[in-house]
């Protein structure tokens, strides 16, 4: 019999092997295979030990391979759960584009409609899981890690809190995955103090407007007052951890009595400054969604221009692009570029990640128009008392090519592209020659507010401005990461420039990019050689990037919400006439998604 135990034991281990590849590997465009796999098993292995097995009088009973049930039982739960449905396979979504940085999941089993029943949320309609009420102003997605959804919005999230009844600003906001019931609450207040003379930061009223970043049992988001902070995910039921202990005068906002804190409260366990560390001037928001790598925190500054734009940014000098000690809050180093001295309006790009033979890079789009890769931070030689790094530029590439830079041989002023430049001199009816005029035509420079995108040694980018700034031509582009230096010319794969401008990340998966700009096209090129497959207009502003998710693409435009068949084919299989500016993600078979001032849990069967 060992023979044949040592055979059951062997197939067993295959498929294992098999499994964990298929699973921990594939695109989500494959994900289907591990479908295949997984229904294979549940319909052909499971039999095979099903006869003969069990717990007799006797002892263990041996089954057909001769294997008996303790030693099946290890092996199957070994194999990665092969007889669990598909849901136990799922995963969190504890970071702005995901566990895999391409806005794309191998969650499987979502729902292709939802009715949303009702605008108020009170009610839960088909294929809805949960609803819960935010504020008014939800910028970055939502988050989803160890049993609880993080999201960061305006302060009408505490609407009834007498606490905060006078209080301007944003909230962090903490709820329960499996029902939507809100665990804690952080309140971030407008602050006006601490910034640079002239800085402009009159949109605090938006709230928060970056995405949290969760790590272990911390989440760190920047604040509407560009405050970077460092949160306990269990907030003050466990207790008021520190170093930092000053919640309560914190939350109250500037000359303001301190609140009572309470266990439903947000608990801070560091927070760094940095307008006053910096001499950072942010402009209009803050913005930024981290990403912590070995134990570093990188963030933008938001660094951007005063009142008087066309002047250039108040702190020229002031880091762009920082790491922090994800413990401690320590500043660890800034860029090596100087970049706010090109900066055109502001630093409002998230970074990202990739590796590129062996050497980790991080990714940043700059407000200067050029996507940067940086090398990562190396704590190497490091002592407690030095000073800040600098973060050493692997490669830079230009995102603006000449004729968006230069008109009859003259650089283009950038603020030329502001369509409310353009209705001013109209208004006055003086000429408006080179002005945009908001119909999508312009052409003329461009920042980098999207995130990059890493994928199979490739860099998906695209440009675009302020949403305020009008509707004009952009461009996305496809960079070969494994070069070093000035690359603009010998990294560039591909072009595409079809694309109106975005704020929108792209997602990657199956060979394909979609892309979104801001008057509400999406399209879908090929990955390798930016052909164009198909474009569909939603005809509504889109600031939100797509998600791609069980053969799905869920977008969220300004005012409505589609969902399309993912593919070469375009096939359109839901909307609705309600939507936000934030993006959707999909986390233990359960999509999360804004619309209006309302966070949708979705799922198949509700």
């Amino acid at each position: 019999m060992y023979p044949v135990r040592l055979f059951g034991v062997a197939c067993i281990s295959v498929f294992a092997v098999v499994y964990f590849v298929v699973h921990f590997n594939c695109d989500p465009a494959e994900r289907q295979l591990r479908v295949k796999i997984h229904r294979t098993v549940r319909l052909f292995f499971v039999p095979l030990f099903r006869r003969g097995v069990g717990l007799g009088a006797g002892g263990p009973r041996a089954g057909w391979l001769g294997v008996n049930f303790p030693v099946t039982l290890v092996f199957l739960l070994a194999a990665g759960g092969w007889l669990l449905p598909a849901e136990v396979l799922a995963a969190d979504w504890p970071v702005w584009m995901g566990p895999g940085g391409r806005n794309a999941s191998v969650e499987v089993g979502l729902p292709a409609s939802f009715d949303p029943s009702g605008e108020d949320g009170s009610e839960t309609g088909r294929n809805v899981k949960w609803s819960a009420r935010l504020g008014m102003a939800v910028y970055g997605c939502p988050t989803v890690s160890k049993g609880k959804v993080f999201a960061g919005t305006s302060i009408e999230a505490v609407r009834g809190d007498k606490r905060f009844s006078k209080v301007i600003g944003g909230v962090v906001v903490c709820m329960e995955e499996a029902t939507g019931r809100v665990i804690w609450r952080l309140v971030t207040p407008e602050r006006q103090d601490g910034f640079p003379e002239n800085t402009v930061m009159t949109q605090q009223r938006w709230g928060i407007c970056s995405s949290p970043t969760v790590e272990g049992d911390r989440l760190y988001v920047v604040s509407n007052g560009d405050d970077v902070l460092c949160l306990d995910i269990e907030g003050m039921a466990n207790g008021n951890d520190g170093p930092f202990k000053d919640e309560a005068r914190f939350m109250a906002g500037a000359g303001k009595d301190p609140v009572k804190l309470t266990e439903a409260d947000g608990d801070i366990i560091w927070r760094y400054d940095i307008p006053r560390e910096l001499s950072v001037a942010p402009h209009d928001v803050a913005s930024c969604s981290m990403i912590v790598h070995d134990g570093v925190v990188y963030t933008s500054t938001s660094n951007g221009v005063g009142k008087d734009h066309p002047a250039g940014l108040l702190k020229p000098d002031a880091p762009s692009f920082i790491a922090l000690d994800a413990q401690t809050g320590r500043l660890l180093a800034v860029d090596d570029l100087d970049i706010g001295r090109d900066i055109w309006h502001t630093q409002w790009s998230s970074p990202s990640i990739g590796k590129v033979g062996g050497k980790t890079l991080i990714l940043l789009g700059g407000g200067d128009g050029v996507c940067y890769a940086f090398e990562a931070f190396s704590r190497a030689g490091l002592k407690s008392g030095d000073g800040p790094g600098r973060l050493k530029t692997a490669w830079s590439y230009d995102c603006n090519p000449p004729r968006y830079r230069f008109r009859d041989g003259k650089e283009i002023p950038y603020y030329n592209g502001d369509v409310r430049k353009f209705r001013n001199l109209r208004r006055r009816r003086q000429d408006t020659t080179g002005f945009n005029s908001g119909d999508g035509d312009y052409v003329g420079p461009s920042q980098i507010i999207a995130t990059p995108v890493f994928h199979d040694n490739r860099v998906y980018i695209p440009i675009g401005q302020d949403p305020a700034h009008g509707y004009g031509a952009g461009m996305l582009h496809c960079i070969d990461a494994t070069k070093a230096g000035d690359i603009t010319k010998s990294g560039r794969i591909w072009t595409y420039n079809k694309i109106g401008r975005t704020i929108c990340t792209v997602s990657v998966a199956g060979g394909l990019v979609y892309a979104a700009d801001l008057e509400g096209r999406l399209y879908c090129l090929d990955a390798a050689t930016g052909r164009q497959y198909w474009i569909h207009d939603t005809k509504h502003e889109t600031w939100g990037s797509p998600l791609i998710a069980d053969g799905k693409i869920y977008l969220n435009t300004k005012l409505s919400f589609w969902i399309l068949a993912e593919g070469k084919k375009k096939e359109v299989l839901f909307s609705c006439r309600q939507g936000s500016e934030c993006a959707p993600i999909a986390a233990n078979g359960v999509v999360y998604t804004v619309l209006r001032d309302h966070l949708y849990a979705l799922k198949e069967g509700g």
